[in-house]
């Protein structure tokens, strides 16, 4: 069976900035066909923001897409604030763009990595704005999974190159927590430690969201403006373990009982690994599991793409 792909590229036909408060100001964009179906794309990270071919997820006849910046990423301002920004702020940012923006009862969510835990955070306190779910790479922000990308012995043990890369900025005597070590760099009063900072975490995180080496993945994940951007509100929202309690997000599930869903997991994604999706599956088994065989993380991936597009297509108009 043929593997789909993205569709053509489309422009927005509506753009602006949504002013939420805090002095954030979120830039949005409506694609596709206004009288679609509803959706809204939740970008990952965070502080990944969004991109054109996001939006070509979606059958640009059949759907109404909004996706928007996060606060403090992509076009959104002030650019990699953590002032007044955590998931919660975001949830209800979700809510103001529905009813401001897309003014719609209810619609589709749709989210990959970071974007997978926001959908599931928006839709377990507003389930009756939700028609479906489609996530990618699942992350529910528990402690293991901390521990897997920022702890000896998870993906330290599949990239250790990488790995070297990543603590060689940090001096032997401060790895213990080099999420917080990090913090003090990321936030550093001067601009070009923050920078060297941003550029050695947003690579490690490049080097493990592809099942092959992408020299193309690396140059973009340490570009120093998107570098700065994910850095920075990645490593806010770790150091607070995303403001969840262990283990709610799966708790959770049961609010998701009666929503219709498709998760979409690469089986060889070294950034979010399987076990999540799989327990976020048994929770809430309403969802159908899509194991890709020869998948990684990220959405662009052959199989994990088509995966993503036949969901779309499922719900669909």
């Amino acid at each position: 069976m043929d593997r789909r792909t993205l569709y053509p590229p489309i422009e927005p036909y509506r753009t602006g900035m949504l002013d939420v408060g805090d002095d954030h100001r979120l830039h949005w964009e409506l694609c596709g066909n206004p009288d679609g179906k509803p959706v809204v794309f939740l970008h990952g990270g965070p502080g990944g923001g969004a991109s054109p071919d996001h939006r070509r997820q979606f059958d640009p006849a059949r759907y109404n897409i909004l996706v928007f910046d996060q606060r403090g990423c992509g076009r959104s301002t002030p650019h990699a604030s953590l002032e007044a920004n955590t998931t919660w702020h975001l949830v209800e940012d979700i809510e103001r763009l529905r009813t401001e923006v897309a003014g719609v009862d209810r619609w589709m969510v749709f989210g990959g990595s970071w974007g997978s835990t926001l959908s599931l955070a928006y839709a377990q306190t507003h389930p009756d704005r939700v028609t479906e779910l489609v996530l990618r790479g699942i992350f529910l922000f528990d402690q293991y999974e901390l521990d897997w990308l920022y702890k000896p012995g998870g993906a330290a043990n599949v990239y250790p190159d990488g790995w070297e890369r990543f603590i060689a900025l940090i001096p032997e005597a401060e790895r213990d927590d080099l999420v917080e070590t990090y913090h003090r760099r990321l936030t550093s009063n001067d601009p070009a430690i923050q920078l060297e900072a941003a550029k050695a975490w947003s690579r490690w995180e490049g080097e493990t969201v592809t099942l092959l080496p992408s020299s193309n993945t690396i140059e973009e994940f340490t570009e120093p403006r998107k570098a700065i951007a994910v850095a920075r509100i990645e490593n806010h929202y770790m150091r607070h373990r995303g403001w969840f309690e262990e283990g709610q997000l799966l708790r959770g599930a049961e609010k998701l009982r009666g929503i219709p869903g498709v998760i979409v997991q690469g089986r060889h994604d070294m950034c979010t690994p399987p076990r999540a999706a799989w327990a976020l599956h048994k929770a809430w088994p309403e969802a159908e599991l899509v194991i890709v065989s020869d998948g990684g993380h990220l959405y662009s991936e052959p199989g994990v793409l088509d995966g993503l597009i036949r969901a779309t297509d499922k719900y669909a108009l």
